[in-house]
């Protein structure tokens, strides 16, 4: 098979913990071509979404993890399959890319994940499909709303729409003194939407991660714990990764949410969950597989690769 990855640029990837990379090299075990691209490499020309592509070898060294050809054009619809692994924000320039592959789609190019998922799942907002599963939320941009919310729960988690990572997430209590200050931030005075959330004491456990590969979870999750003095359980935000077997809660969860994920086309995605509430839905480029594999020998990446083989996805 040849199988395009877009990503972020290549030489800021850890292989330690990424995800993509785990992919990549279980593709190239099995002995398939490997390609990676940039978003900004996408093109529509002559009524046909190309790309400039340049296929890598892994060396299995460090730091240079991998030997580049130059790059070559051709239409998406080349390659075997085409992994969308863009990190977020969900910018214009994001929205824009799923409309040029939601066309490569269209002339038979297979995207993971199709790009109107990508497009239409927003990571903060999916939760509200499934409602029976997440904690008290509120979804706006007035700071009337958002001080009524906090005075009803008294203790509320604030991230924007848009951010990865735990970036710009605020824990903000009753009493703050700067509860102002925080809602005009993170709101732009009212011109951004932002989602609130009770706060989930069991946050203290760990921000499991569950990773869904055709709507079926793997058996294991991993368990984000916050570092001392932090609430954010992401890795990016110091969180140490634990990996658990998953809860009846968790497989209570991934039994709803699994199929519906597998009809939108969402291959896969990470399934966010603190306590028994479902807090997020990641659908963009979902981490953690290297994490699970070193503590339980449970490869995900090896189930996407067979994925794909299958041609299922």
């Amino acid at each position: 098979m040849r199988i395009a990855f877009i990503l972020d640029p290549l030489e800021g990837i850890d292989t330690r913990k990424d995800s993509s990379f785990a992919m990549m090299r279980e593709a190239s075990s099995r002995g398939h071509q490997i390609h990676v691209l940039l978003v900004g490499d996408v093109l529509l020309k002559d009524g046909v979404i190309q790309a400039a592509s340049r296929e890598i070898r892994l060396t299995g060294r460090i730091p240079r993890w991998f030997e580049a050809e130059n790059p070559r054009t051709c239409p998406l619809a080349e390659f075997d399959a085409v992994m969308m692994r863009k990190d977020p924000p969900f910018d214009m320039e994001y929205y824009y890319a799923t409309q040029l592959l939601e066309l490569a789609e269209q002339g038979g190019a297979k995207v993971v994940n199709r790009p109107a998922a990508l497009r239409n799942w927003n990571e903060k907002l999916a939760i509200a499909k499934f409602p029976e599963f997440t904690p008290p939320t509120l979804v706006a941009r007035r700071e009337v709303d958002l001080r009524e919310f906090l005075a009803m729960h008294r203790d509320i988690i604030v991230k924007p729409l848009d951010g990865m990572g735990g970036a710009g997430v605020f824990r903000v209590r009753e009493n703050d003194p700067n509860i102002g200050v925080i809602i005009e931030t993170m709101t732009g005075y009212g011109t951004r939407t932002v989602m609130a959330q009770r706060f989930v004491p069991e946050i203290e456990q760990g921000d499991k991660r569950i990773l869904m590969v055709d709507g079926v979870p793997a058996p294991y999750c991993l368990a984000r714990i916050p570092k001392k003095g932090e609430t954010r359980g992401n890795l990016a935000s110091g969180g140490k990764g634990v990996a658990r077997p998953l809860s009846a809660r968790d497989l209570e969860i991934a039994d709803v949410v699994g199929p519906v994920l597998r009809s939108a086309g969402i291959a896969l995605a990470g399934l966010d969950v603190i306590g028994d509430f479902l807090t997020e839905i990641n659908v963009t480029s979902p981490t953690c597989m290297q994490e699970i594999l070193d503590q339980t020998g449970f490869d995900v990446a090896k189930q996407v690769i067979d994925l794909l083989e299958s041609g299922c996805a």
